[in-house]
């Protein structure tokens, strides 16, 4: 079943991407740690796409998580400018939408995303290379580090090794907005 159109495209890209590169699915399985059944599952708009698989797969493929998500590579060099609301949209699925906030910058060290989750009942947890950072702006959250629960209220931040299993959720019935950086 395809989740959207815009799950399809990046599930197109990320084909042709391992293609071009000549790489199997076991090629990219050792790469980012995904069953290649999974990945096979990703590339055919089957399953959701989790951002950390795409960060992952960028590392891996020496490319910017952006170029995945929009299909444009970046350009700029000295700066880029994101005005409110503009980013470049993703919306895994019902319950997570980011905004790629340098989509357009070339070379980043890490990728900024302003994350707006839906209230939903279960934590799905990820975990990719490197670290990351969440600034929680509005609403309430429970985020899941390994076994350890935490509460985040506005003005919270956290920073931590994303290699740990990691998920949250909003709390109250209401959305949550936070920003999110990955290293790579």
């Amino acid at each position: 079943m395809i989740l959207n159109e815009q799950i399809k495209a990046i599930a197109e890209r990320l084909s042709a991407l391992r293609e071009v590169l000549e790489l199997s699915l076991e090629d990219v399985s050792s790469k980012t740690g995904i069953p290649p059944e999974q990945i096979a599952k990703f590339e055919s708009g089957e399953s959701d796409i989790p951002m950390s698989f795409i960060c992952n797969v960028a590392q891996a493929y020496n490319i910017q998580p952006s170029a995945i998500i929009s299909g444009d590579e970046p350009k700029m060099q000295s700066y880029f400018l994101t005005r409110k609301g503009k980013g470049v949209s993703m919306e895994r699925n019902k319950c997570y939408k980011y905004l790629a906030l340098a989509a357009g910058f070339k070379d980043t060290l890490f990728e900024p995303f302003e994350v707006t989750i839906q209230p939903f009942d279960k934590i799905h947890l990820n975990s990719h290379s490197g670290q990351e950072f969440n600034y929680l702006l509005e609403g309430r959250v429970l985020i899941q580090l390994g076994d350890k629960q935490l509460i985040m209220n506005p003005g919270d931040s956290i920073f931590f090794n994303s290699t740990i299993p990691h998920g949250m959720i909003a709390l109250d019935n209401q959305e949550a907005t936070f920003l999110a950086t990955i290293s790579k």
